[in-house]
C-alpha cells in the first residue's frame, strides 16, 4: 500500500528556539486546528508564526468572525507544566521525533514524552487487545511481550486495562512505550497509576494531548493511530467484533503496517475480532517467532534521514484562483457527499473528480468553520 505524504515534498523544518516551539504549540492548540490542518498551514505559510498571523483571515474566509488563536500565555503555561512533570517536547521533523510517525499525513506535530525517547529508535511491535481479556489472552500477551522485549524490540500499547496492561508489565524491564489518550501526566485508568509511573522511569510515556487533559471517548481513536503508527507490526491478542483494538488494526493497515492476530475459540466473543482479521488475511501468531520473522534485526540503526531543505529554497506554487461562486459550489459538493460516517479524504477527492490542490484548501475552510470533522487515518465526516 502506498504511503500518504504531507501536501509538500519539502516539509518545514522543526522549531529550534523557545519562541518557535511556543508558536508551534499555539498553532496546534488553536481552535479547529487538528494535525492535518496544522501541517497544511505550516507548509503554506512557512512557519507557525506566519500561520498564526494568517489564521484570523483564513477563519473569516470560512465564515468565522472574531476568531482568535491560542494565547501565548496558554502555550507557555502548558510548557511550564510539562517541565514540572519532566516531559520533553518532540516536534515533527526533529531528530528525536519517531521517524515512523513522520510518514503519516495526520502525524502529531508535537508529542510530550516522559522517559527514554531512545526506545523509539528500535523496531516496535504494538500489542493490543480486549480490556476484559481472558486468562489465556493475558498469558499470551505476557509471553509475547516478554519474548519480544528480550529479543530487543520495543513493545507499544495504550496503557488500558487487560491486554495492554499485561503487555506493558511483561516488557517493562526491556523497553515499553505507553501511548496515552489524555495528557502524558494523566494516568488512565487510575488503577494503572503505578504502572504508568514505572513506565515513565524505565520506558516511555507519550501523548499528543495537552498536559492535564482527562481523556474522553473521542481521544482514543486518535491515540490508536499513534500506537499503530509507531509500530512495524500490530498484534491483536483478543478483540471483539466491534472494538478499539480492531480500529487500531485497521489504522495499521491504512498506514502500511503488518497486522497479525492470535486465533481464538469461535464461541468466545472476545476472539471474534481476531478471527475476522485472520479470515481477511492477517498473519497468524502462535509465538513470538512468528512476529520476529517480519521484523528487522533488533538494534539495527535507523536509516539516515534525508536532509531537509529550508522553505525559502523551494518556490511556492501560485495560489489557486477561484471565484466566490466556484468556491461556494465546491463547498456544496463536498458537503453533499459527506455524512456522519467518516469517509477517506482520497476517496472524496476521487468522487469529486477535482484536483487535490483545489479540494484540500476548501476542506481546511470547512474544518475551520466547524462544518466538517477530520478523523485519524485521513478520514473526514460532517460535524455533528
Amino acid at each position: 500500500m502506498a504511503k500518504a505524504t504531507h501536501p509538500s515534498t519539502y516539509p518545514p523544518l522543526p522549531p529550534t528556539t523557545e519562541d518557535e516551539r511556543v508558536s508551534w504549540l499555539r498553532l496546534l492548540r488553536s481552535r479547529r486546528v487538528g494535525p492535518a490542518t496544522f501541517h497544511r498551514l505550516l507548509t503554506e505559510h512557512g512557519s507557525a508564526r506566519a500561520a498564526l498571523d494568517a489564521l484570523p483571515d483564513i477563519a473569516r474566509a470560512a465564515g468565522v468572525e472574531s476568531y482568535t488563536s491560542c494565547p501565548e500565555g496558554v502555550a507557555r503555561a502548558e510548557m511550564a507544566a510539562a517541565r514540572a512533570q519532566g516531559a520533553r517536547m518532540l516536534c515533527a521533523g526533529a531528530k528525536d521525533y519517531p521517524a515512523a510517525l513522520g510518514e503519516l499525513p495526520d502525524a502529531p506535530p508535537i508529542l510530550w514524552a516522559v522517559g527514554d525517547p531512545g526506545l523509539l529508535a528500535q523496531p516496535g511491535v504494538a500489542i493490543v487487545g480486549a480490556r476484559n481479556a481472558s486468562s489465556l489472552g493475558l498469558r499470551m500477551a505476557r509471553a509475547l511481550a516478554k519474548e519480544l522485549g528480550e529479543a530487543g524490540y520495543t513493545v507499544i500499547s495504550g496503557l488500558a486495562r487487560g491486554i495492554d496492561t499485561a503487555a506493558h508489565t511483561a516488557s517493562l524491564g526491556h523497553g515499553t512505550v505507553a501511548v496515552m489518550a489524555g495528557g502524558v501526566d494523566v494516568m488512565y485508568p487510575a488503577e494503572n497509576t503505578r504502572l504508568g509511573e514505572e513506565i515513565g522511569q524505565k520506558g516511555l510515556r507519550l501523548s499528543e494531548q495537552a498536559m492535564g487533559l482527562i481523556p474522553q471517548a473521542r481521544h482514543f481513536p486518535a491515540r490508536n493511530r499513534i500506537v499503530s503508527g509507531l509500530a512495524r507490526v500490530v498484534v491483536v491478542v483478543e478483540a471483539a467484533a466491534k472494538s478499539g483494538s480492531l480500529i487500531t488494526a485497521r489504522l495499521g493497515l491504512d498506514q502500511g503496517r503488518e497486522v497479525m492476530a492470535v486465533p481464538g475459540h469461535p464461541f468466545d466473543a472476545r476472539a471474534s475480532g481476531c478471527n475476522m482479521l485472520l479470515r481477511d488475511g492477517a498473519g497468524l501468531v502462535r509465538r513470538a517467532e512468528d512476529v520476529i520473522e517480519l521484523l528487522p534485526p533488533a538494534g539495527k540503526a535507523p536509516a539516515e534521514a534525508q536532509p531537509q531543505l529550508a522553505l525559502d529554497t523551494v518556490p511556492a506554487p501560485p495560489p489557486e484562483k477561484r471565484t466566490l461562486r466556484e468556491t461556494a459550489a465546491l463547498h456544496s459538493r463536498i458537503l453533499e457527499r459527506l455524512g456522519p460516517s467518516p469517509l477517506a479524504e482520497d476517496q472524496l477527492i476521487r468522487d469529486l473528480s477535482a484536483p487535490t490542490a483545489q479540494v484540500t484548501p476548501v476542506l481546511t475552510d470547512l474544518e475551520m468553520s466547524g462544518r466538517i470533522r477530520r478523523h485519524p487515518g485521513g478520514l473526514v465526516s460532517l460535524e455533528q
